[in-house]
């Protein structure tokens, strides 16, 4: 299976040194690249790129990115505050630089050399990534229990955005982890995976992963979800997320704000599924969220600027870089914000490893994130595996 062929990231030891090894998402569906890191401004370009993206996926990108600059000698500050920085509203890529920089000065200040300082943040950074591939199994089974309740019966028809599947995860994902535990189980009907423009992540990358696993799956144009709502079509809607404020506000690729409305006006459950990691208490609200802006090209050339080859609609054949297909004149203004924020008035349930929020409210999400760190309390005894 390509889950087994093609890692979505690796660190590996090489001859000539270490390096972060990343399937390049950019290339998909069309071909299963991989793309090699040997320091850590590679590694960010490849963020930016969204040669790899996706919450979960971005925090272990962070780990591995501290480690490597570590290993290879850098200034590990400047490398996890660089990753930190490479997109702020993803809270798991800080998280995961944060975290295995935390473990090379810990090794430091207990009088551990270089190497042994290095070794540390790799292990941490392994740890990170084992534990994300664990995380993605108790969602898969609190996302699927609570599907039963809210959504008796079986024949489910499951509505998502972006790609929330193993392409972001060490395991087999948030959102779309659920739906292959839902097919697994003989229960899913049919998939709906909106196309997400600008770049096309559900087309792209959710239509491979459903195709993999062998649903039965039809990609629709962004804006024809609000007549499948209307048709009856859609029993629940699936997103992941890449933060959830302190109040349950829930920032994730843009065009999840509009679902939800549609969702909540046809009174379809909407569920957001991600890890606790992705919980960040100290923004209190969605406004308190930052929200990436990208480049204009995005929008104004297409269907995925900068990439061309074969399966990519429009390109030219070859494959490599190229230029996109201009949409608009020459000099159109654009507005292209990455994500935007759902209040959690709108949002049905939280589903995390650590259980699920339902109603979404300030108190069940503190209670998740309590039941975390009572969790990696356990761990750092002994007396729990995480």
């Amino acid at each position: 299976m390509a889950e087994e062929c093609v890692p979505v990231i690796r660190y590996e030891e090489l001859p000539e040194g270490p390096v972060v090894v990343l399937l390049d998402q950019t290339r998909l569906p069309a071909e299963e690249a991989e793309l090699v890191c040997t320091d850590v401004p590679a590694l960010v370009d490849a963020i930016r790129a969204l040669a790899v993206r996706g919450a979960p996926v971005l925090g272990i990108a962070g780990g591995y990115g501290v480690a490597l600059a570590a290993a290879r000698g850098f200034d590990v500050a400047d490398a996890a505050e660089q990753l930190a920085q490479a997109r702020p509203t993803a809270v798991n890529l800080a998280y995961g630089a944060r975290r295995v920089e935390a473990a090379y000065r810990a090794a430091v200040r207990a009088g551990d050399g270089d190497a042994d300082a290095a070794a540390q943040a790799l292990a941490e950074a392994r740890a990170l990534h084992q534990e994300d591939a664990e995380a993605s199994d108790r969602i898969a089974e609190h996302g699927s229990a609570l599907l039963a309740e809210l959504v008796p019966g079986g024949g489910l028809r499951i509505l998502t955005h972006c790609n929330t599947g193993r392409l972001v995860s060490g395991g087999a994902g948030t959102a779309l982890a659920v739906v292959k535990a839902v097919h697994r189980a003989g229960e899913l009907r049919r998939l709906w995976v909106g196309e997400t423009r600008p770049l096309l992540q559900g087309a792209r990358l959710t239509a491979y992963e459903a195709a993999e696993a062998g649903m039965a799956y039809s990609v629709l144009a962004d804006s024809a979800a609000g007549s499948l709502f209307a048709a009856g079509e859609v029993d629940a809607v699936l997103v992941g997320a890449d933060r959830i404020a302190a109040d349950g506000s829930v920032a994730n690729k843009v065009g999840t704000y509009s679902l939800a409305v549609l969702a909540g006006h046809h009174g379809v459950p909407f569920v957001v599924v991600a890890p606790v990691t992705t919980i960040d208490l100290d923004t209190e609200s969605g406004s308190g969220i930052e929200v990436e802006q990208r480049a204009v090209h995005e929008v104004t050339e297409g269907p995925w600027a900068g990439v061309r080859g074969p399966g990519v609609p429009g390109a030219a054949s070859g494959g490599g870089p190229g230029v996109g297909a201009a949409l608009a004149p020459v000099g159109a203004h654009a507005y292209n914000p990455a994500f935007d924020v759902t209040p959690s008035a709108l949002v049905t349930a939280v589903v995390t490893d650590e259980g699920v929020a339902s109603p979404v409210t300030p108190g069940r999400i503190a209670e998740l994130c309590s039941t975390s760190r009572r969790r990696a309390s356990r761990s750092a005894n002994g007396m729990m595996k995480s």
